[in-house]
């Protein structure tokens, strides 16, 4: 069986994980939109080797998530500030993050808090309807086809089933 490039599938999940999927990619991620911007830091932070922490950063700045910027002329430092992109992942992280803490907290509790700066009280994210502000759940929504939808590699199921919900 040949094994189609996530990059290729006609899913935004598929293609989302293609990048983000990898853990250290998360925790990359979830260290720079907290404030922790310098690779060694990151390093330190992480316990991720060198080799594996310069790849990810690579990737992340050829996709344009992450943006190098010398903070420091001699000697030469850089650090990584997240770009618009990258930015548009906090609500992915909060809630991978609102999951974890649902399922896998310790005893004590979660290990960190969010808290929202214009209200000043601590929060979670919760998916919601951007018309009418509902919750939305898997109970109360269902896919239909997109312009982009096509039926192919690792939509050999789904993609029928998606477009059998659509008006014809």
């Amino acid at each position: 069986m040949t094994r189609t490039p996530l990059a290729a599938v006609a899913c935004s999940i598929a293609r989302a994980t293609d990048l983000f999927g990898d853990a250290w990619t998360a925790l990359i991620m979830r260290d720079v939109l907290a404030g922790v911007t310098r690779f060694d830091d990151l390093a330190h932070d992480l316990g991720i080797s060198r080799k594996v922490l310069a790849a990810r950063l690579a990737r992340l700045a050829q996709e344009d998530i992450l943006v190098r910027e010398r903070y420091q002329e001699r000697p030469p430092r850089e650090h990584y500030r997240a770009t618009e992109k990258g930015k548009d992942l906090y609500p992915v992280l909060l809630a991978l993050m609102n999951w974890g803490d649902r399922w896998y907290s310790a005893a004590a509790g979660p290990p960190a808090r969010v808290q929202h700066l214009t209200c000043g009280h601590d929060t979670t994210a919760v998916p919601a309807c951007a018309r009418c502000g509902d919750p939305l759940t898997v109970d109360n929504t269902t896919q239909l086809a997109g312009p982009g939808g096509r039926t192919g590699p690792g939509t050999r199921v789904l993609g029928p089933l998606i477009a059998s919900r659509s008006p014809r």
